[in-house]
């Protein structure tokens, strides 16, 4: 009997040290993969100072935009049912230092047509602050094509602000969110800041071959 237990204590014990072994080896594994994880500060190359695209000006401030962006104030689910929706158009002053002046923003439906102003006078926004312009879900005018335009200006060349409706509800038990960002249709760029005088937001025109 007593050799029947030292031989199990044994068997115990030649199991067991393989096993301590390997939860060792991974814990050195996960502590390596972790350090590797660990975040480090990026590595300038000395080739990338004499790069021509330093040469370049990238950023171009700009001292105007009208914007499109586009609202849902419903969409359609079950054989085509609408599903009603709060639409929130947030408007976001990037600019650190200058103040930006919201002239304009219209609330236009699915077919085009103007449904409401939501602003009556200019509305001066100051360095990174946010407005915001609501549209309450028993409000359905505006549709599944809705849209807004939106107007700014600056007295002087700042960077352009973040535009974005946000559309929700949560009155099911499967709540709804969504973002949509606002395209620039026009836009007025300080002008010293363009290459030559160069809006390079406007493609040449294409040059056709000349007749021999």
């Amino acid at each position: 009997m007593r050799r029947f237990k030292l031989i199990l204590f044994v068997c115990g014990a030649l199991l067991t040290v393989p096993l301590m072994i390997y939860a060792i080896y991974l814990d050195s594994r996960l502590d390596s993969f972790e350090n590797s994880m660990t975040y480090r500060p990026p590595a300038f190359s000395s080739e990338a100072v004499d790069s021509p695209l330093l040469s370049k000006q990238l950023f171009y401030p700009v001292e105007g935009q009208t914007v499109y962006v586009p609202a849902y104030s419903h969409v359609y689910h079950e054989n085509g049912r609408p599903h009603l929706l709060t639409i929130t158009l947030s408007i976001r002053n990037t600019d650190q230092d200058r103040k930006i002046i919201v002239t304009s923003v219209l609330y236009y439906d699915t077919s085009g047509k103007l449904v409401k102003s939501h602003l009556e006078k200019p509305l001066i926004l100051n360095p990174l602050a946010t407005t915001e312009f609501l549209v309450e879900r028993k409000d359905a005018t505006g549709g599944s094509g809705a849209n807004f335009i939106v107007e700014w200006h600056a007295d002087e060349p700042v960077s352009a602000p973040i535009i974005e409706t946000v559309m929700i509800d949560t009155s099911s038990q499967q709540g709804i969110s969504f973002v949509r960002q606002g395209k620039v249709i026009k836009q007025s760029i300080f002008e010293s800041a363009q290459p030559n005088g160069v809006d390079e937001n406007i493609l040449p025109e294409p040059q056709t071959p000349a007749d021999e």
